[in-house]
């Protein structure tokens, strides 16, 4: 009888599921923008496919994510429950606003997702395309103010991209930094800006409506379910993606971060997920392990590279 009640104990024990991780997640960004949306996607995909019986979403705005990422640093060191949403935004930020705190501080676990930059205008802007967007540049560029993320991101790069494409001295670029979607969103549907430039996920809903029209996309070729022509398209050789991550927080094991690794890659490849991915227009670039360490390390050789070229860091 011991033998039996011992076997049915073992039995219930093999066969009980392992305990999962509940996880806060910070968006290092205000309500309403890319990072933000991410976080709470993630939230939705780790709890609906059972990855996670519970997941925070919490916000830490401010410079480009780098208050964020050093409150991430300072609280968080070897707590696996822990994890920070990010980005190339990230990457430029650290560099704009010589942050003491780096990437090298955090432990990256992925890179989740790319989403193409989009020029937006008001419905009733005399902009009508892109040609109108460079006359106007080349004509004064003070007198075109771009609306878009913080100083130093993905938006503020594209802009003097384009600016430099087209001629014109991308240090004389009128960018206003907003250090969210929502807030960037309603100064252009305000009209405090004569431009938008962001993710398109940020203005789909707009652009349905037909308050806004986007006259622009940052892909080399036409993006499916975007009715927008691409920047070279328009006689404006630039390109771009903004990618999106989420790491770890530091002083955590091999263990640990192989556990966290193996979730979120049971989230990738989950339904949920890839609905998400589809009803937002992110493209999947999913990167984990060394080689995204490694994909890391170059972009932000690249980034550097490039805030240079366009006067931002010296």
């Amino acid at each position: 009888m011991k033998k039996f009640i011992l076997a049915t104990v073992l039995t219930g024990a093999l066969a009980a599921p392992a305990l999962a991780t509940d996880y806060k997640i910070m968006a290092p960004a205000a309500p309403g923008g890319g990072w933000d949306q991410t976080a709470r996607s993630m939230q939705s995909a780790l709890q609906d496919e059972k990855i996670s019986d519970s997941v925070q979403v919490y916000n830490v705005p401010g410079a480009g994510g780098t208050i964020g990422l050093a409150q991430f640093v300072n609280q968080a060191n070897g707590d696996p429950s822990q994890l920070i949403v990010g980005g190339y935004v990230m990457v430029g930020a650290i560099l704009t606003n010589n942050s003491p705190v780096t990437l090298d501080q955090i432990t990256p676990i992925a890179r989740l997702t790319g989403e193409y930059e989009a020029i937006v205008v008001p419905a009733a802007s005399d902009i009508k395309d892109m040609a109108g967007l460079v006359e106007k540049l080349k004509a004064d560029p003070g007198s075109v103010s771009w609306g878009g993320g913080s100083a130093g991101g993905t938006d503020h790069i594209t802009a003097g991209l384009i600016a430099k494409a087209a001629g014109v001295d991308p240090t004389k670029v009128n960018y206003i930094a907003f250090s969210g979607g929502g807030e960037a969103l309603a100064a252009i549907l305000g009209n405090q800006v004569t431009v938008g430039i962001s993710g398109y996920g940020e203005f789909a809903e707009q652009v349905k409506g037909g308050t806004l029209r986007i006259i622009g996309i940052s892909s080399d070729e036409r993006v499916a379910g975007i009715d927008a022509p691409t920047y070279k398209e328009s006689g404006v050789d630039v390109s771009i993606q903004n990618w999106r991550m989420v790491a770890a927080a530091p002083g955590i094991s091999d263990e640990q971060k192989a556990a966290i690794t193996a979730d979120i890659e049971k989230m990738n490849n989950s339904e949920t997920w890839k609905k998400t991915l589809a009803d937002k227009g992110w493209a999947n670039t999913y990167l984990a392990g060394d080689a995204f360490t490694e994909q890391l390390k170059k972009d932000v050789a690249s980034t550097t590279e490039i805030l240079k070229d366009i006067g931002l860091v010296k």
